[in-house]
């Protein structure tokens, strides 16, 4: 202890707390079942692990902010259940809801036996509320808490599985424990029968908890709550993949403390088997043994998403209240900073398997004699290190194993990724459901023989500016450039249509925007402390791209209309005083995916005003120009007369999509250290040698045949296509306004081109809202908070309006009618 007496660690906490708590409660708190050999494994397991450093990467301010369940915390770590903290003080989880706030934007999992109720904890919250449950023999006791928790505005239940009956604590069978008489589950019996009715928590468990419970328990929970659920006592990998298969929203590895089945591993043993199986199809929280800031940053390494500390806000009650609480979790959070700082660990999702190592076993310091092991003659701290024939340490891959995707790039493992994937489940899972998902063209326009025509078209070309057979031949059959072989015919076709006069050696032929956006960020940011600004929400192809490639991104939220320059530049000016250099702002000017906004000409000036003054490169990605009607407002490359501008274009929406041609125009110079001077295309045709090699002849040539056609003007070529598309998208705001109008909390936008709108509605619209929409009533959408890459967009969804008939988008606004008013009903039952 320091020796101004003030607390500067968690045990430091735990030391004061024990000279305050009467024996028997800490007895109650400290316990584990059996010899205690698994409670104490809980912290050694951590001990065992050390931090592999990596230095000069500049991380002097690292982000710990995470976003699960959709919802954004600002560290990766969640206050435990912890039952009856009454015992601690008499506010109980009311001061720990309090101490939490003061600290950090972080969720507190409220135990089913709290000693304050739902109502009393959600009335003092600032922070995110969780419900534990445990699934009692009596359902509607059971259902009625749950039903009672969500009212009050709780965001998600943690169901524990590891307890049909509590473990034998042998502390509590010593002392002969009794909860005292004030103190009592507030959610489960009213204060005269909780005095009189519960004093034995082993004994009130025996006779209440269902020990029958099966994984059909998940579907029962969720035919009570629409609420996400989590599966907490999760242990192995087979388990895991069941939870996933039963339908749980995530996973908390955890062996209740120690307190259930003593010689069980610590989670953070099994953590890495478990995140692997898992495959950042659902979080995967760790419970138990964090009591140090390091000690989280070991589990997000071995691919946790968060972690949850118990025992030692326990302390921090029991010494100070809510100011106990507030400092116990500042403590952690300061010591995680520190952590990421010192090893160079940017972000929470730069935590990879790469930070951490196995190291020796380290002896814990001499227990008090109060804090003996339950048997005499037992060792409550057992030797875990690796030897032959035994079980991995964390962090390892057994011989002859899989790969885990602990081992892999954090990106892979990050809820971006799997954005289509989920979709693309739903929609196969309900074939006869009418989806408003897809962002892509009407198959209509497309004809099979097109293609052919469309190649001849380019070889005619070819042999008419008098190239020979062989070269004519080569032109579809060899690599060529990895600058793309029809960057003339791109060029000339952009100076006619858009008005951007560029030189064709400034133009990189792609594989699609997609690769464009990868070459320009790889290109572009170079260091840690570069920056990447974009709109939110945003298209999810930038942040899939920069987490791919470990881009730092800021996110400036747009307004009602739109992206505000001055929203921008305030950002611009808070990454510099950070330290940071904001690179380049990527945005979709023209009918934005996915919100459908259009950047007026005066907010284009204006932003074009903003990069010269900062220094900044503009990535413009506007594929739904030129298949929308109307007038068009210049694109910002038109405008830019300071080379400002980098443009990524696409033929996806234009010509087709499976031709996977796209383009970067960067007319950029860039200076060598002997002054030579080259164009930033030149930089991007390098890295792209080194990726996809080149963009496909043949493709290339199905697309410049198509501009050949045209003269050039994708435009006329696209104007049946436009009109389509504009009569889809006024057709379903002429629908939404005659299902909507009026109704209370719904609003959208009216796009005046593209494919998108945005639809806000009063309930939360997450994954699960989504799969009742399907699978009830039958009409798909995407969820806006995809979109939003730091929060945000809980309550908007996204609606595609290319894709279907007029008939068929009539049926789908009814559907989806249908399932708003059940959602607002529910919620008004709620």
């Amino acid at each position: 202890m320091p020796a101004n007496n003030a607390p500067v660690t968690l045990r430091d906490y735990r030391e004061l707390a024990r000279k305050l708590v009467d024996p028997s409660v800490w007895d109650f708190w400290e316990g584990g079942a059996g010899e205690e050999s698994t409670i104490a494994a809980n912290t050694e397991a951590f001990d065992r692990l050390r931090l592999n450093p990596s230095v000069l990467r500049g991380v002097h301010r690292p982000e710990t902010t995470v976003k699960i369940l959709g919802e954004t915390w600002d560290a990766p770590v969640a206050i435990a259940p912890l039952a009856l903290q009454t015992m601690a003080h008499p506010l109980g989880e009311v001061a720990t809801v309090r101490g939490t706030a003061a600290a950090a934007r972080v969720p507190v999992i409220v135990s089913m036996m709290a000693g304050r109720t739902v109502e009393d904890v959600a009335a003092e919250a600032d922070v995110p509320l969780w419900l534990q449950v445990y699934c009692l023999r009596d359902r509607e006791l059971t259902r009625h808490v749950v039903e009672r928790a969500e009212r009050a505005g709780f965001g998600a239940l943690v169901l524990t599985v590891d307890a049909p009956h509590l473990g034998r604590r042998l502390r509590d069978e010593r002392n002969g424990f009794r909860v005292p008489a004030s103190v009592f589950p507030a959610n489960l019996y009213a204060a005269d029968l909780g005095r009189d009715g519960f004093t034995s928590p082993a004994g009130h468990a025996g006779a209440e908890f269902d020990p029958g419970l099966d994984w059909s328990v998940v579907a029962w929970m969720r035919s009570v709550s629409r609420l996400p659920i989590l599966l907490k006592g999760i242990l192995t990998a087979a388990d895991a993949e069941r939870a996933i298969e039963a339908g749980a929203d995530g996973i908390v590895v955890s062996n209740h403390g120690g307190r259930q089945l003593d010689g069980v591993p610590a989670g953070v043993e099994v953590l890495p088997e478990i995140t692997a199986a898992v495959a950042g199809r659902v979080p995967v929280l760790l419970d138990g043994g964090v009591r140090r800031g390091r000690d989280v940053l070991a589990a997000l390494a071995l691919g946790a998403d968060a972690v949850l500390l118990g025992r030692p806000v326990l302390h921090g009650l029991a010494v100070a209240q809510e100011e106990g609480v507030a400092r116990v979790l500042t403590i952690l959070l300061e010591e995680l900073r520190d952590a990421m700082t010192l090893t160079g660990t940017g972000t929470v999702a730069g935590a990879g398997p790469e930070l951490v190592r196995p190291g020796a076993a380290r002896p814990s310091p001499e227990p008090s004699p109060s804090e003996t092991p339950a048997l005499s003659g037992t060792t409550a701290v057992t030797e875990v290190a690796a030897l032959p024939g035994t079980a991995p340490l964390p962090g390892t891959v057994p011989v002859g194993s899989g790969l885990r995707r602990a081992d892999l790039h954090p990106s892979v493992s990050d809820p971006v990724m799997d954005t289509m994937n989920f979709l693309n489940e739903v929609t196969s899972r309900y074939p006869e459901a009418i989806s408003f998902a897809p962002g892509r063209p009407y198959a209509g326009f497309f004809e099979t023989e097109q293609i052919f025509s469309q190649i001849r078209a380019y070889l005619d070309h070819l042999a008419a500016q008098g190239a020979t057979p062989e070269q004519v031949r080569d032109a579809v059959f060899q690599y060529g450039p990895s600058a793309g072989r029809i960057r003339e015919i791109i060029a000339r076709s952009l100076r006619v249509d858009e008005g951007i006069d560029v030189p064709p050696e400034s133009i990189v032929v792609t594989v699609g925007c997609q690769e464009a956006m990868f070459l320009a960020l790889r290109a572009l940011i170079s260091g840690p402390d570069d920056v990447l600004i974009v709109s939110s929400p945003c298209y999810v192809g930038i942040t899939g791209a920069a987490l791919l490639l470990d881009v730092e991104l800021t996110a400036v939220e747009e307004r009602e209309d739109g992206l505000s320059c001055a929203d921008l530049e305030a950002a611009v000016l808070a990454e510099r005083a950070r330290g940071r250099r904001p690179r380049a702002v990527y945005v979709v000017p023209d009918h934005s995916n996915p919100s459908g906004t259009t950047m007026p000409l005066a907010a284009r000036h204006e932003l074009i005003d903003l990069a010269a003054r900062h220094d900044l490169l503009i990535l413009e990605d506007s594929p739904y120009r030129l298949v929308s009607p109307g007038a068009r407002v210049p694109a910002l490359k038109a405008l830019d007369r300071g080379r400002r501008v980098v443009h990524l274009g696409s033929y996806s929406k234009s010509v087709f999509p499976g031709a996977r041609v796209g383009f970067a125009v960067a007319d950029q110079e860039v200076v060598d250290s002997g002054g030579r001077t080259v164009l930033l295309a030149d930089e991007l045709a390098k890295i792209k040698s080194m990726v996809t090699v080149n963009t496909s002849p043949l493709s290339q040539a199905a697309v410049a045949g198509a501009l050949l056609a045209a003269d050039g003007r994708v435009s006329e070529l696209n104007r049946g296509t436009a009109e389509y598309y504009g009569d889809a998208m006024r057709h379903t705001l002429a629908c939404l306004e005659r299902r909507f109008a009026g109704v209370p909390g719904v609003r959208w936008n009216s796009p005046t081109g593209g494919f998108f709108l945005a639809l806000h509605v009063p309930f939360r619209a997450d994954n699960a809202a989504l799969a009742r929409s399907a699978q009830d009533f039958g009409v798909i959408w995407t969820p806006m908070s995809y979109f939003y890459p730091q929060g945000g967009g809980e309550h908007t969804i996204r609606l595609s309006t290319s894709y279907l008939t007029h008939e068929e988008i009539e049926e789908g606004v009814a559907r989806l009618a249908e399932f708003i008013a059940a959602e607002r009903h529910a919620d008004e039952r709620r």
